[in-house]
């Protein structure tokens, strides 16, 4: 019998250390033969801490939001007595909306241990790099590549055979494979739960693309906000050379040589895009550069690089073990193979999902996900992260491929799905982005450095009440001219966020500067809290809450906002408990 604690970030931080050491204190007392081990993040992560039973005959019961003091009952219980805890087991809907998933890139998170080769190997592991160098010499395993249709899945969504024969087709040497895992997007965390939970798929996939271009060393650029990702990459790592899959005379043949290293970076949104990871690599600023050369001609170093993201390495085993007409015929005709999603925001059930490609938005949102919280209803989702744009709900039937989605005015990006209620503002969620990308300018270009600054005043004064009229137009004028004359991809998509939600939400942004109103109620310039007569009973409690003293009002009696004082904490509304205060 074995017990397993997943003990991704995400676990961790709800508690998973915690769950795993009283399980371990309670198994010392207890004459069983029972293995307890860890794996990564299954992608329920509102469902944290999770902990699998599995019993001698493969048999899994799953029990989720585990506490330390839940351990003591599972292992009297389940353990000893051989009787489920029907009330910690995850639900029948919570299972569903697992199975009604298409995994390939997340294939062994939250199955398999990923400090152990044995089980990555025991799920098929390192069987497409086998076969690459018994069987395939690197053109064929291009033509798979090609065969598959898969198409990078950190952003751009370029043909990934494409890169790797111009980078085989170059002659100059050495050649570098280089995987950016720096995932520097709000609200995504696909890479980071690959890196912790199946850490050789990324080592194989990397292999395997440095035989296809005959590349001899490869580099994962991480952002150090990983610690977890960056300790069980290195584990896996070490443990691979030790079996013979990394390093020299890989698989005992005496054909090919590859030697990866790990280089943590500083964290800074511009270096996902290919030549500013590349410049940070050199031990430089991010910035990026013209292209071309592109980095399959002159890149690290100025020798011939190839780079793809994690997500992409990590379907690579995958197709050259079932080989590439398997993945083809899973998606679309010009989007193959699976995306997975972060799903974030006003969302039920928050966390990963792997679905394939042409699945519509709606159908992730509403059916694994779940849907609203608090019953509200949905407004937009924002797709592509702070250079994608928001989606509203009457498009929410776009199928998730991506042309479909570059045609809505946002882009697939990374994956990260950020969904946004009724309460959302959208001017101020797309000051926010703005925000975002505007501090993570490198400054290169005056188009994005100055640009993005102007276009953010303008938002943040439409935001603060002052916005006047022609600030929709100069918000459109200048986000075309910075897409147009921005050098690299953030600033080419930086508008993204302004420009979609102008298109689907310009009414919003005409009752800001007209009207002087926020119509979700979050400006605080744009509201005003007050008491409604009929409903206060005079409790008193929004007046003992309220930080500065806005209200008065006798006991029993109705009370009575000062608007000159009132911050607009929204205090008063949270404590009320008649649905006396209003916000307008």
């Amino acid at each position: 019998m074995k017990i397993v604690v997943g003990q991704g970030s995400c676990g961790i931080a709800a508690g998973a250390n915690k769950v795993y050491t009283a399980l371990e204190n309670e198994l010392k007392n207890v004459d069983s033969n029972v293995e307890l081990t860890l794996t990564g993040c299954i992608g329920t992560c509102y469902l944290e801490p999770i902990v699998d039973v599995i019993d001698d005959e493969g048999n899994k019961t799953t029990y989720v939001k585990v506490t330390p003091e839940m351990a003591s009952e599972i292992i009297d219980k389940h353990i000893q007595g051989n009787n489920k805890i029907n009330d910690y087991v995850i639900s029948e809907n919570d299972k569903n909306g697992l199975d009604s998933q298409r995994r390939i890139a997340l294939r062994n998170c939250g199955i398999i241990n990923p400090e152990c080769i044995d089980e990555y190997i025991g799920s098929g592991g390192y069987k497409g790099l086998e076969r690459c160098l018994k069987e395939l010499d690197p053109e064929k395993i291009i033509e798979e590549i090609k065969i598959s249709g898969l198409r990078g899945r950190g952003g751009a969504g370029f043909p990934t055979w494409f890169k790797w024969n111009a980078a085989l087709g170059s002659k100059d040497t050495p050649k570098y494979i280089v995987c950016n895992a720096d995932e520097g997007d709000p609200g995504a965390f696909m890479d980071r739960s690959v890196l912790e939970g199946d850490p050789h798929s990324l080592i194989e996939g990397m292999i395997i693309a440095g035989y296809a271009i005959g590349a001899n060393e490869g580099v994962v650029y991480v952002r150090a906000e990983y610690p977890l990702a960056i300790i069980r990459l290195q584990e896996a790592m070490d443990e691979a050379e030790k079996r013979g899959y990394l390093g020299k005379n890989i698989l005992g043949l005496d054909k090919f040589d590859f030697h990866l290293r790990i280089k943590a970076g500083a964290g800074a949104f511009v270096c996902g895009e290919e030549t500013a990871l590349i410049a940070s690599l050199e031990g430089e600023r991010g910035m990026p550069r013209l292209k071309p050369p592109f980095p399959a001609q002159k890149g690290y170093w100025d020798k011939p690089t190839n780079i793809n993201n994690v997500e992409t390495y990590a379907n690579v085993p995958w197709i050259l073990a079932n080989g590439g007409a398997a993945f083809a015929e899973i998606g679309t005709e010009k989007s193959k193979g699976t995306k997975v999603f972060a799903l974030t925001g006003k969302i039920n059930k928050g966390g990963l999902v792997e679905v394939p490609m042409g699945t519509p938005i709606r159908e992730i949102i509403f059916g694994i996900g779940g849907g609203i919280r608090d019953g509200k209803t949905i407004k937009a989702v924002q797709m592509g992260g702070p250079s994608g744009g928001c989606i509203p709900e009457h498009l929410l039937d776009t199928p998730v491929d991506y042309d479909s989605i570059n045609k809505t005015g946002a882009i697939m990006g990374s994956g990260g799905m950020v969904v946004m209620d009724e309460t959302t503002c959208m001017v101020d969620m797309a000051r926010f982005f703005l925000d975002f990308t505007r501090k993570e300018s490198c400054g290169k270009c005056i188009h994005c450095r100055i640009g993005t600054k102007r276009m953010l005043e303008i938002l943040t004064r439409i935001c603060e009440g002052e916005g006047k009229d022609g600030d929709i137009e100069l918000l459109e004028e200048l986000g075309e001219q910075i897409k147009a004359g921005s050098l690299c991809g953030l600033g080419q998509t930086a508008p993204n966020p302004v420009l979609s939600t102008i298109r689907y939400f310009r009414e919003e942004y005409e009752k800001h500067i007209y009207e002087k109103k926020c119509p979700a109620k979050q400006c605080k310039n744009l509201i005003t809290y007050s008491i409604q007569e009929d409903k206060c009973i005079g409790c008193g409690l929004c007046k003992r809450n309220c930080p500065v003293g806005a209200i008065s009002g006798e006991v029993k009696k109705a009370h009575k906002i000062d608007t000159e004082i009132c911050i607009k904490c929204g205090k008063c509304k949270d404590v009320c408990r008649f649905g006396a205060v209003e916000v307008e």
